[in-house]
């Protein structure tokens, strides 16, 4: 199995990309990024120096993945939504020495048009709904919509909304996989 890269893309000397993984039309990866095997890059993705990609993850078209940002295994990156590194950027002042860290862990889904504001970490499995603003931490497993986002619910890792309140204590089953999950003290894990 090789990497399948795309006659128009361009990948920068130095640059590691995994096994199995597909670089598509007009992407660009710098020289200093870490991509690991199996990640599909949609038509038109950026991915800077200072990122890592883990395993399995999936970026759809036009997503910049800038310096600062970690994306852990099994991410789904949803068409146009958008990465920042600097939290109060202006034009005529450098601030290249501010980026923030963007942690955004196994198994998350960041919907089409949502932005993520950097500097904060995305649970597990956590769900972001497409044009979603997030400025927070997001833990594992929420349900996230709205600008600024909020929190609405719980989502299985499969992808399906748990019928549990967002806050309080529960028990609920993935009705695909049979999963169980609880939820205590406002935070849930799976069974």
């Amino acid at each position: 199995m090789s990497v399948q890269i795309h006659p128009s893309a361009i990948v920068d000397e130095g640059a590691q990309i995994g096994e199995g993984s597909r670089v598509w039309h007009f992407v660009h990866v710098c020289g200093g990024a870490r991509i690991g095997k199996n990640v599909s890059m949609g038509q038109n993705v950026f991915v800077g120096n200072r990122v890592t990609i883990a395993d399995n993850c999936k970026i759809q078209n036009n997503v910049s993945v800038y310096d600062n940002v970690h994306l852990e295994e099994g991410v789904f990156c949803g068409p146009s939504m958008v990465f920042t590194n600097v939290y109060n950027p202006r034009s005529l002042i450098e601030r290249k020495s501010e980026y923030r860290d963007t942690l955004v862990k196994k198994g998350a889904t960041l919907g089409a048009n949502c932005t993520i504001v950097c500097g904060i970490t995305i649970g597990e499995y956590a769900f972001v709904g497409a044009g979603a603003v997030v400025n927070k931490d997001v833990p594992a497993y929420a349900l996230m919509v709205g600008v600024p986002a909020r929190q609405i619910g719980w989502m299985s890792e499969f992808g399906e909304q748990l019928d549990l309140p967002v806050k309080g204590d529960g028990e609920a089953t993935c009705p695909h996989t049979g999963s169980r999950y609880e939820l205590k003290d406002s935070q849930l894990t799976k069974h």
